[in-house]
């Protein structure tokens, strides 16, 4: 059996048990965003590279599966050039490819529009814990809301899982890439370097303030300029007016934080906390931005916000946009390492047949106790201890017959 070789690097098998803890924590999933309106939707794995290249992914675009040109499509010429010998490639996202099927679709879609989507992504990207390159997403996003609403809502959803699962130690930090951006304009800090400003501001709970401005310096930035840019992180975050009022940020921006903040805490189990650190890797955001960070857990296990500007691109039709993603794979890495029980609904029986001839005559018995409960038909092996040890760690009750 060397031939078999284990799945590319990044990528796993899940097995049975592995996908007990999955389709529970999907079944909660349907179950809680089906009360908040949302609806189901598919998108193809499979994206025209040009969407998927279409700037609006960040850092993510560098680590597409692309996919090569296949028969007719091939030309000789295109041998030469390796770019032109992609056609396609493997959806980073679910994000992108929302906007592509609601260019396609919304004659047909109710406004405002709350789609909720569930599919394997792909990231050629260095696997760490928690984090492959094959990956389950989860995402809800609400289509033509231009009031703050479409955070509420989506905040709101999110909580109401998150409580359905028993999880009570977790914080959503929100910002707005308005009051990021400008921050850095207020400081004197030139625009068209925004994106490694604030790729660098990211880093400062790994690499501190120190880390940051050497980071800073490196882009030939004025060290002076740097330091009042730093400095407007120093002050106390507690109000947003008050942390805003630094920088002349416009009134409307700030209200809007605050009405979110205001009527998420009315919410069971809400907490959220005003962090001007917040960035968000994703090129795309144009407002609030949120991330759920779980006590004693250094990574992130969801984060979303808007993005008024993207769907634009595709339909010409300027369409308000807000969502929120679930990191599904480390949710449910963080209930395994919890110890977190599922509460088993049907019992559980494994019948082990000595004479198979006897099949005949037990089988109605075992049909009519599948109506309320899980039964398991086996033949008794010769390593029968074995087989029943097998069949009792997994919770059946075994009965021989």
């Amino acid at each position: 059996m060397n031939f078999i070789k284990t799945p590319t690097k990044g990528m796993r098998d899940l097995l049975p048990k592995d996908m007990i803890m999955r389709e529970y924590v999907l079944n909660v999933m349907k179950e809680v965003y089906a009360k908040f309106g949302f609806e189901l939707i598919q998108t193809p794995v499979v994206e025209h590279i040009e969407n998927l290249t279409s700037k609006q992914g960040g850092e993510n675009e560098k680590l597409i599966f692309k996919i090569m040109k296949r028969g007719e499509k091939l030309n000789e010429g295109d041998l030469n050039d390796p770019e032109t010998l992609v056609d396609s490639g493997l959806r980073y996202d679910l994000t992108v490819p929302l906007a592509r099927f609601y260019a396609n679709n919304y004659p047909n879609l109710s406004l405002p529009f709350r789609a909720f989507q569930m599919g394997n992504v792909y990231r050629a990207e260095r696997s760490q814990k928690g984090r492959y390159r094959e990956f389950m997403q989860c995402d809800l996003d609400i289509l033509g809301e231009k009031t703050n609403l479409a955070e509420i809502e989506l905040i709101n959803a999110v909580i109401t899982f998150l409580s359905a699962l028993q999880f009570k130690d977790f914080t959503i930090r929100i910002n707005d890439r308005r009051i990021l951006t400008q921050m850095v304009k207020y400081a004197g800090l030139p625009l068209e370097q925004l994106d490694s400003i604030l790729i660098s501001l990211d880093k400062l709970d790994k690499i501190g303030k120190e880390g940051v401005m050497e980071e800073l310096q490196k882009l030939d930035l004025q060290k002076e300029k740097i330091e009042n840019y730093l400095k407007y992180f120093e002050k106390d975050t507690s109000s947003i007016q008050s942390f805003c009022e630094q920088f002349d940020m416009e009134k409307d921006i700030v209200e809007n934080l605050e009405t979110i903040l205001e009527t998420v805490g009315t919410i069971p189990n809400a907490k959220l906390v005003f962090d001007p650190t917040l960035v968000r890797g994703m090129g795309y955001y144009t407002g609030p931005i949120f991330e759920i960070m779980v006590e004693d857990v250094p990574f992130a296990i969801g984060g979303g916000g808007r993005y008024d500007q993207m769907i634009e691109k595709y339909t010409g039709v300027s369409t308000p946009a807000c969502g929120f993603s679930v990191g599904f794979e480390r949710l449910c890495l963080l209930l395994e390492e919890r110890g977190y029980k599922i509460s088993e609904e049907s019992e559980h029986i494994a019948y082990i047949i000595k004479d198979e001839q006897k099949l005949k005559e037990i089988y109605p018995k075992i049909n009519e106790e599948r109506k309320n409960k899980i039964v398991k038909v086996l033949i008794r092996s010769k390593n029968f201890k074995f087989q029943k040890e097998n069949l009792e760690n997994a919770g059946y009750l075994v009965v021989e017959e």
